[in-house]
Parts: structure tokens; sequence; C-alpha cells
């Protein structure tokens, strides 16, 4: 079988929570497991030649979780961040920061743009850390733009074409998703890259986040490559 790599892997990363609990732990201990599971998909993203990797580390819904682990996941993002960016930096990973800065804690802002400003020059991969993203909060916030440019006379209505529309996203440069990857069995996107991901193929796989390997990766993408891709046409 030939295998079909892509370009883009959108990931949802669950099941942090359940595996915690199988294990008579509290779900902090799933989050702090779920990193090193990151950074192999990371690690075998590279390895088979995918160029680009969203990851969905903290939506606009989790903030509805407990005071305390909201506390939790945004020390640990940052501290994800600070422990792993000069690992990536060396493997030639590019980070950028896709999501809103509205209520994010300013240690997590500043942690996200230094690692940005640290990898920007890097092309082996493109590491897309969604914190604080929601895929409609993204298309109405892109909308609103819009809108202001159009009333300032900065765009005209009649010329809004999806191209246009792309340029406001909170990731413009981002590529179309090809594989979104969700852990856990679940079988939804939850609110994840909608824009990007209208002709993804969806593959969701009955492993919880803390196990997954690159292995895990490389079985999504053999899946991946028996999809028949037609963008709409016969």
């Amino acid at each position: 079988m030939t295998i079909h790599i892509p370009n883009h892997v959108a990931v949802v990363m669950d099941g942090n929570g359940r595996w915690a609990k199988q294990r008579g732990l509290p779900r902090t201990a799933g989050h702090e497991a779920g990193e090193a599971a990151l950074f192999d998909v990371v690690q075998g993203a590279i390895e088979f030649g995918v160029k680009e990797l969203s990851a969905y580390a903290f939506s606009t819904e989790n903030w509805r979780r407990s005071p305390d682990e909201v506390r939790f996941l945004m020390g640990f993002n940052r501290d994800v961040l600070k422990r792993r960016r000069d690992q990536m930096n060396e493997m030639g990973v590019r980070i950028r920061w896709v999501g809103r800065s509205k209520r994010l804690w300013s240690s997590v802002i500043n942690e996200l743009e230094e690692a940005e400003e640290l990898t920007a020059k890097n092309k082996t991969l493109t590491l897309n850390m969604c914190v604080n993203y929601g895929g409609r909060a993204e298309i109405v916030d892109a909308a609103a733009e819009l809108a202001r440019d159009v009333k300032r006379g900065k765009v005209k209505a009649d010329s809004i074409t999806d191209k246009v529309f792309a340029k406001y996203l909170d990731s413009p440069k981002m590529s179309d998703v090809d594989l979104f990857l969700r852990s856990s069995g679940e079988q939804r996107t939850s609110n994840f890259l909608p824009w990007q991901s209208v002709y993804a193929e969806l593959v969701f796989m009955d492993v919880l986040w803390p196990d997954v390997t690159r292995k895990t990766l490389w079985k999504a993408i053999e899946e991946y490559s028996q999809r028949d891709r037609r963008f709409g046409k016969a």
C-alpha cells in the first residue's frame, strides 16, 4: 500500500482525565502524562514528513472547568513551553500560537510569544499551539474585523471571497487540515479548526491521549492513506 503523508495534522488531545481516573490519580496527572505524548507525536511528525501539526492545548470552552483545573492548565501550558521550546528549536520546529488573548494569563502569553520569536526561522515542522482557541470564536473575531474594514472602506463587501475572509483568521498562513486525529474514542471535532478542516479526513482512535505515541500517529496516517479524497469532484 502506498502511504500518502498528510501535510497538516490536527490533534485533539482527549482522555487525560479518564487516563488518570483509571489509575486512581488526580486529573492533573493525566495532563502531565500527556506532555510526553505530544512531544513523541511531534518527533513522529518530523520523522514521517508531516509539515504542520496543530495541537488543541486549551479551548475557549475549557474555562468552564473547575477553577483549580483551569489554574493548573494555565501554569502547565506555560511551563511546558518553557521546558520544551529549546528542544523544539533544536529540532527545527517553528512554534505558532493560535487563539484569543482575552482571559489568558499574561505569563502564558509571554511564553507563547517568546517561543514564537525563538523559533520563527525554523522550517522542519510548524507546531500550532492552540491555546484559548475556539473555532466559532475565531470565525466571529474574523467576521467582526472584516466588518470593521468594510466600514473603513478598506474592503468592498462585494469583493469578499473565502480567500479574503481567511486573511482575518487567527493564523492566515495555516494550511488546510488533511488529517484530523482525535484520541479517546470520542467522535466529534469539538469546535477545533472548523474553517481549516472542511475537507479533512477524520480519524477517531480508541486510545487515551497519554498512551498516544508516534505509532498511533502512523496508524492514523495509514488509515488516511486509504481514503479517497475527491474535494467535491466525482
